[in-house]
């Protein structure tokens, strides 16, 4: 019987000590692949805990991959998982996808590329603003460290470590103006005479930013676990960037196994590494966060990117990338000579938001209100579409849903009928590339733009354009 030492005085939850003890052992080997967990009620007498704490526990190890359900026989602890070790370095494209029509004549867009204004806060910020304002003063107007202000670096850093189980030093750290900034400036660091690994399907926005450096990539197949880590040893590249929390768009949760997988194929040679951008981990409704894959990492393979575009807002235009040691090192001898892209004011601004603890509540609050707004979808296209054959999935985080149509129509059908009533909805298939045509109709539908009302009125649309007339 599993035995660990739960501390009920403790800061952190009763369920988190117990997931962390499990995966511990997982991790180290102390609980071998295949071997049968206690169930939830033995575990529970034994630990002197509730069952909902050790239910949570084993719901979080299930998200992430460590351990499997099986109907009527219990949870057992998946193939052994080992964390690759560090080896000794040696010394040392695809056409853009075609950007969505114009808005002309949408009452209702489910687009993916939005976050709601409403959600920021306006009144904290301008009073951390004029805080900002008075405490600092004219150093304002002084160049900063071309890497970011030491105070944000070091709130990112602490948030990291909180929230994404990311033990970072804030000299790893580099802040800049948005996601484009950041993944022009990793290829550069990089070299652009690599292959560069990407998701297919995946964000089209980045192949546009690749396309437009020059640089070469290699489209890589995903499977049910994401990335297809065999194809990515057969191809050519030697950089892979990857969704691993929550894929975009398919919604994926990368398990900790094909994680492994990955970052073995990164130490298996000198030089490789492993872009992981977290774009929406903040937003997730089932359980708590997945950690990050750079939390496994002990090679330094793992380049980490984030912004506060879906956290706060696009406008803000502030991101910023964990550096392993070897090429923060590099950066600091290329490209230390450029100013920082971001202004001292708003990175000190952002810096008070972290520390006061004003980011970490703006999140409960945006998280509440982009669920009930998955709620409302959800609701809505059950209601709506009873008579459609349809499915829905991927709907456990992040701010879109996969709706998969099976009323006969095809996708382009789909989205021709839903803009002739004034409802714009994205197909599946243009994500991949070269684009497909599916065999089964599937669309992406974000919320975070659509209030509940709206949501409901879109929705009875949509029942209004994919139902057959009969004749």
């Amino acid at each position: 019987m599993l035995t660990y030492h739960l501390d009920p005085h403790s800061d952190q939850p009763l369920y988190e000590q117990l997931y962390r003890a499990v995966r511990a052992d997982i991790m180290s080997g102390a609980l071998a692949g295949g071997e049968r967990l206690p169930s939830k009620r033995q575990l529970a007498a034994n630990l002197r805990v509730s069952q909902i704490t050790v239910e949570t526990a084993y719901g979080q190890l299930l998200a992430e991959g460590y351990i499997a359900s099986e109907p009527r026989r219990g949870y057992f602890v998946q193939a052994q998982l080992a964390v690759p070790s560090p080896i000794k370095a040696a010394q040392a494209a695809p056409s853009a996808q075609p950007a969505p029509p114009p808005d002309t004549g949408c009452l209702y867009d489910f687009r993916t590329n939005i976050v709601d204004n409403g959600c920021f806060p306006f009144s904290t910020w301008a009073r951390l603003s004029r805080s900002v304002l008075s405490e600092y003063s004219d150093r304002l107007l002084r160049a900063t460290d071309p890497c970011g202000a030491a105070e944000l670096r070091e709130q990112i850093a602490r948030y990291l470590r909180d929230f994404r189980g990311i033990n970072i030093s804030p000299d790893n750290i580099l802040v800049g103006a948005g996601s484009e900034y950041l993944m022009q400036l990793v290829i550069q660091l990089l070299g652009r005479d690599r292959v560069y690994g990407l998701e297919n399907p995946g964000y089209r926005k980045l192949y546009q930013i690749f396309a437009a450096t020059g640089t070469a990539v290699k489209p890589l197949p995903l499977d049910k676990n994401g990335l297809r880590a065999d194809e990515l040893a057969k191809s050519d590249a030697s950089v892979v960037y990857l969704t691993p929390s929550h894929h975009f768009p398919l919604g994926t949760v990368m398990p900790v196994q094909r994680r492994l997988e990955i970052l073995r194929w990164a130490s298996a040679a000198p030089d490789r590494y492993i872009i992981e951008d977290d774009y929406d981990s903040e937003f997730r409704y089932a359980s708590r966060p997945i950690p990050a894959l750079g939390e496994l990492d002990r090679a330094g393979r793992v380049v980490y990117v984030n912004t506060f575009a879906k956290s706060l807002a696009p406008g803000l235009r502030i991101g910023y990338l964990v550096l392993p040691d070897a090429l923060m090192a590099r950066y600091r001898e290329r490209f230390s000579l450029y100013s920082s892209t971001v202004p001292s004011f708003e990175q000190h601004t952002l810096a008070a938001f972290l520390r006061t603890g004003a980011f970490e509540r703006h999140i409960s609050r945006s998280r509440k209100v982009y669920q009930a707004r998955r709620d409302a979808l959800l609701a809505a296209l059950a209601r709506e579409l009873a008579d459609l054959p349809h499915e829905v999935s991927r709907s456990e985080a992040g701010l879109h849903l996969l709706l998969h149509m099976r009323n006969g129509m095809r996708e382009r059908e789909l989205i021709e009928r839903a803009a002739a009533v004034g409802v714009r909805v994205y197909g599946l298939s243009a994500y991949y590339t070269p684009p497909v045509t599916p065999p089964k109709a599937t669309l992406v539908l974000g919320y975070a733009g659509l209030t509940e009302a709206q949501i409901d009125a879109a929705c009875a649309l949509l029942r209004q354009a994919w139902t057959k007339k009969e004749t």
